[in-house]
Order: C-alpha cells, then structure tokens, then sequence
C-alpha cells in the first residue's frame, strides 16, 4: 500500500476558502482518502514544511514533444518528466511530429504510448496535411478518436480561405481550431522584434503587424462562422486589443500568452544570446504591461509553456541561422511565482490548472475524499536554483540555467502513481 500524507498545506481549490487554515490530507493508493485536521497515520512518505500549497494538477497547451519523428530533441517519456517536474498532471501535444498528427492513426499513437505515463497527453490534430497549409484533413475522424482541438502548430495557417474552412468544418463538432497568429509574407526572414534593439544590433525585425493583421483576420473569420477560435501565443498590445473588442461583442475567441513574453523584453538580446530566440519574439515593455493587463481583465485566458525542444546545435549557431525556441515546462511556474507577484496565488493557479480545461473541455478534478488524486503539490517560498541536470527534457534550450527562482514543485499526482521531487 502506498501511503502519502501531506501535514498542513494550503489548499487552493474552489471547494475550500482561501483564507481557511491549512489542512492535513492523507492519499492511499492514488486516492484521496481523508481531509482535515491533525490526521496522524503510518505514512510511506510524508511532506511537512512551512509554505506547502496544494491544487488540482496543472495544464499545459501547446507542447512540442517531438514524437514520433524528433525524438532525439524529445520523446514522449521526456516530456511527461518534463512536464511533472513543472507541476503539469496534462499536456496537450501539437500535431508537428513527422508524420504529423493529421489522421486518427498518429492520434492513436499518441494515446497508446501514453496509457501508463503519470501526465496525461493530449493530441491536438492538425488543421491541413502534413500541416503545409493547403489540403484540410479529416478533423472529425480525429476529433472521434480523442483529439482535444486542431491547429497547424508551430505553422500559423496562412491561408484565410482554409482557417475559415476549418472553423466551419469543426462548428459542427463544438470543435476549436488554434491558431497563433504571424503573418509570414510579413515579417519574412523576421529574426526577433521589430525596433530600436533590432536596429542596433543589424538585425532583420519581426514587426507588431504581423501578428496584429493576423489576430484581426482571425477574429473577423470567427465572428462570420460563428465557430470557436483560440489565438495562441500572443505578444503585442494591438492583439490583445483586438480580443479584448471581440470579446465584449460576443465573438467565441479566447488567448494565451507565453510565460517568458511576460518576463523578458528584447534588450536581453543585446549580446545575440540564442536562448532567447523565441516565436513570438519577445517584443517591448509597453507589450508586456498590455498582456499583463488582459490577463488582469480576463481578455487572456490563460499563461502557456511554448515548450520547445530544439537540438544542440539549433541553437549553437550565428543568431540569424539559430531556431526559435525555448523548453518552458519546468520553469513555467517557478517565472510566474518569481517575477509577477502582482498575481495572487489563486489567480496563478486559475491560469495555470483551471482556465485551460474549462476552454479545451478537459475534466476538472476535486479536491475531495474519495477522489483520484490528480494533484500539484508545491511550496511557493522555496528558493532553488535551476541547474542542467535538473533538466528532464533532452534538449536543453532554455537561458535559465543557473538562474535563481522562488517556488518549487514538491510532487505530482495522477492516475494512481506520484513522482516526488
């Protein structure tokens, strides 16, 4: 039998009072056995220490994971450690693989190779074959074997009678198509944001426009087939403008913004840094304090990984040559609870656990006796740093190697296992 008891922990869930006093909660074999106080057991592992908070497991949308076809940046056992490491109990997986996820086979492979991992990976099935923008694929034999929502990935759909095809096709299924919104005949050849730094240091610019004309496109496409869309990944001010007009009109459009465009502008790349090559490219101040905002005023739903696998020497490279990406997984949470201390933790956890299940219809779990555990357990005061072989992914793209951070995952829980870290 195995045994967990967590003694005094903040529970941050709908079914407690935030303001309650913490609470002892015993597990038994993957299942919430007791909630109380003082609860004295025999226990195989038990966590006590000043600060422990307790939710539901985290979501992630949008993950690289690289397999089939890329498993050398990341498998589909890395990107589960990966993601419990970061808190994240689900992951939904874009369809980028070779072959990509645009048949109900590659979905099936997703869900077999999966069955026993701790983190639940859920495909989203592409939009086109092969996701190249032109052929629209079979959305409802995928959407009938288990894919969550549709997107062509780290390819943003170009063409407008195509994503206007598709938000038809998948409004007969309550279906949601994905979208991150870059106009490439823009911003092409594009290497990070478009403005002084990108001046100063000879660098061809990303500008705003090419997300801004993109996020209208879509937003007009989705208010005609009065059909679900989601814009990923959005940087600028202008977008989130723009969703938050569609919005207070009643067009079914949501969002979400990358953790790292939150944090960092783009002086960080006044020493041609790699690492912080990213897509979207991190943009100016004035953007960040708009993302922030919508995220304040609910006009951006919920804060993502953009996790990224990418080889060594993708990245080892001239910047102009170097790819875009960046791994986010494990340090997703550790950068909220660091740098926007503006977020009170139960906003944090609404971002990170709730507002992507509620979107993707993903089932919400309780935090109740007598329930599977599907649990986050985290301590918000921990100080660590991030060291490389802390990393659970195989690739190690990230610039937050050796960077201080404040907040620490304890243990994930889920389908009746639990990893300790």
């Amino acid at each position: 039998m195995n045994v967990v008891l967590i003694k005094k922990v903040q529970i941050i869930s709908p079914e407690y009072n935030s303001s309650s006093s913490p609470l002892d909660v015993l597990i038994k074999n993957g299942i919430i056995e007791k909630i109380g106080q003082n609860i004295n057991v025999d226990a195989d592992t038990i966590f006590e220490e000043e600060g422990l908070s307790l939710s539901i497991g985290w979501t992630d949308i949008g993950v690289q994971v690289c397999d089939p076809g890329y498993e050398h940046r990341e498998d589909l056992h890395t990107v589960s450690m990966a993601a419990a490491a970061g808190g994240f109990t689900t992951i939904a997986c874009q369809p980028n693989t070779n072959p990509c996820i645009h048949s109900k086979s590659e979905v099936q492979y997703v869900q077999r190779n999966t069955g026993d991992a701790i983190v639940d990976i859920l495909p989203i099935g592409a939009v086109s074959e092969n996701c190249a923008g032109k052929d629209i694929t079979e959305m409802y034999d995928m959407h009938k074997a288990g894919a969550i929502a549709f997107s062509d990935g780290d390819q943003p759909i170009q063409d407008s009678g195509l994503m206007m095809r598709a938000l038809q096709y998948v409004k007969t299924i309550n279906g949601i198509i994905i979208n991150q919104p870059f106009n490439s005949s823009i911003a092409q050849n594009g290497q990070m944001n478009e403005g002084f730094m990108s001046t100063t240091l000879g660098m061809r610019g990303i500008p705003h426009i090419a997300e801004d004309l993109m996020v209208q496109r879509d937003i007009y496409l989705a208010e005609y087939t009065a059909s679900r869309l989601h814009l990923s990944n959005v940087s600028t001010t202008e977008a989130v403008r723009l969703i938050r007009i569609a919005k207070q009109k009643g067009i079914k459009v949501t969002a979400s913004v990358p953790i790292i465009n939150l944090i960092l502008t783009d002086s960080v790349l006044e020493r041609f840094e790699t690492n912080y090559k990213v897509s979207p490219p991190l943009r100016h101040q004035e953007d960040i304090d708009a993302l922030l905002k919508g995220l304040s005023d609910g006009t951006i739903d919920f804060i993502n990984s953009n996790h990224t696998p990418l080889d060594e020497e993708d990245k080892k490279k001239e910047f102009t040559y170097a790819k875009f990406g960046v791994i986010g997984l494990q340090t997703t949470f550790p950068l909220l609870n660091t740098y926007l201390k503006q977020f009170q933790l139960k906003e944090v956890i609404n971002f990170l656990a709730y507002q992507p299940r509620k979107i993707f219809g993903i089932d919400i779990p309780k935090i109740v006796e007598g329930e599977i555990a599907n649990l986050t357990l985290f301590n918000p005061k921990i100080e660590w740093t991030m060291q490389r072989e802390n990393i659970q992914s195989k690739s190690k793209n990230t610039p937050f190697i050796g960077k201080r951070f404040k907040g620490k995952i304890k243990a994930v829980f889920n389908k009746k296992q639990s990893i300790f870290f």
